[in-house]
């Protein structure tokens, strides 16, 4: 977009830019039915327009299409400003029409709600209300201001002014309300799929990642056999080359290498597990997984793992998904942003379910937004304490959001509460006070060991590229 578009028209602007074609083309369909009403007008009904000066207006739209068609490729996609210039042209022409045609005394007074439609849907605020503004007055105009329509016979063709005042007012609460309306479920649509896109490209990074260790174990574990062999080779040519110093040197860089060798790949094998189990761990194993990149972050994040009523006193093994790793880790993150100094992470299971509970210290969810917890780009007012504390925090909700979304999709269900009175005054005992966030699996669908879901055992198979 140019810096002079963006000078006049800042903040954040809509991505979902619409073709210039889509508009052209719906500017036609306006056209082709404005000269339609114009000609059943004249010729079938004998009514006495300003016919010169409606196919002036008409003429205007349809050299302004002409003009982006052969100036602009067809693929071309108009910018906010762009579009708020197109949408308001059209307001403006079709108010012309309608002021050389009997203004609201005529039925398609209706059709300005087009633009103020369409703005809502593809602008942002700053658009809609300018476009919306401009419509509400233009509607007001025509009320008083417009050129009567008459029949061959002379007559004025006019409703009573209460119909009018009817008409004004109907059109004016469509205008609000179908524009507020519009504008809302396009910004929460486009918010959505902007969360998802972030929440594919979380659990896309978070596989690689599952998929890179996998690999790195497989590695390890595949190459450990040959390494082992090279080095008890190399040490017995060193034995027996006592009398050849230059063979035996290079027998001693043979094993010297591959002790380098195996160094490397029990570096690289620390980020899986061994083939098989990767795809499976304890319980614990995959909590402490998802919280060790907050484990230094100042906090002191405790666990506790235990069975419930009826579970067997061994943890379970539970499918190692990248969805279970990377929403407990945004959870324990948010956790761990808010505590004042220490988070709770308690894993408990019984016969049919596996619950995870994270709590926290800190202040607690505001009850206002509890409701609305797990929506993306949910924003809060900040306090000035709020401000002092984590300035760098903005609110926006994405991380819970994708957490919920990628839990959920493993099969979990999720519930968010308080500890207390997030508004009460501090205390100084560590208590669990906070936020709580409960995750419930029933255990059919995430037990790595029963059912459908059980890993199989064995030999590693060899990877299908």
């Amino acid at each position: 977009m140019p810096d002079s578009n963006m000078s006049l028209w800042p903040g954040k602007e809509r991505s979902s830019w619409i073709r210039l074609r889509t508009l052209i083309l719906l500017r036609w369909v306006a056209i082709v039915g404005q000269i339609t009403a114009i000609t059943v007008a004249q010729w079938l009904y004998n009514m006495q327009i300003e016919v010169g000066l409606c196919y002036l207006a008409i003429g205007v739209s349809v050299v302004a299409n002409l003009v982006a068609i052969f100036i602009f490729p067809e693929n071309k996609r108009l910018t906010e400003y762009e579009n708020f210039l197109m949408v308001l042209f059209d307001l403006l022409q079709l108010s012309f029409l309608l002021y050389l045609t009997g203004g609201l005394h005529n039925p398609f007074a209706l059709l300005l709600l087009g633009p103020v439609t369409i703005s809502a849907n593809v602008m942002g605020t700053r658009s809609t209300l300018i476009i919306g503004g401009a419509a509400i007055i233009l509607v007001t105009l025509l009320a008083e201001f417009h050129l009567p329509l008459k029949t061959d016979q002379g007559f004025i063709m006019r409703i009573p002014d209460i119909f009018v005042f009817g008409n004004w007012v109907a059109v004016i609460i469509a205008i609000v309300f179908l524009g507020a309306y519009s504008h809302r479920i396009s910004t929460e649509t486009q918010s959505m799929s902007e969360a998802l896109s972030a929440t594919h490209m979380a659990l896309a990074r978070e596989q690689k990642l599952t998929d890179l260790g996998g690999v790195v174990a497989a590695a390890a574990h595949e190459l450990g056999t040959p390494l082992a062999t090279i080095k008890l080779t190399s040490a017995e040519l060193i034995e027996e080359l006592d009398d050849r110093p230059d063979l035996r040197e290079d027998a001693a860089l043979i094993r010297e290498q591959a002790n380098r060798c195996r160094d490397i790949l029990r570096d690289m094998g620390r980020a899986g597990k061994d083939d098989l189990h990767l795809r499976q761990a304890p319980l614990s194993t995959v909590i402490h997984e998802a919280a060790e990149p907050h484990m230094h972050r100042g906090k002191f994040v405790h666990f506790e793992e235990k069975p419930g009523d009826g579970g067997d006193m061994q943890q379970p093994s539970i499918l190692r998904q990248p969805e279970v790793i990377h929403g407990l880790r945004n959870l324990i993150q948010n956790a761990v942003d808010f505590a004042r100094a220490n988070v709770w992470v308690d894993a408990e299971w019984t016969e049919s379910q596996i619950f995870v509970r994270i709590m926290d210290d800190g202040r607690g969810y505001p009850p206002q937004m509890i409701g609305r917890i797990g929506d993306p780009f949910v924003r809060k007012r900040r306090s000035d304490i709020d401000r002092k504390t984590r300035p760098e925090y903005e609110g926006m909700g994405l991380g819970l959001f994708i957490a919920k979304t990628l839990l959920e999709r493993s099969g979990a269900e999720l519930s968010f509460a308080n500890g207390s009175d997030p508004y009460q005054a501090f205390t100084k005992k560590s208590e669990r006070r906070g936020a709580i966030v409960q995750v419930v699996w029933p255990r059919n669908i995430i037990d790595a060991q029963i059912g459908e879901n059980a890993v199989p055992k064995g030999r590693n198979q060899p990877f299908q590229f």
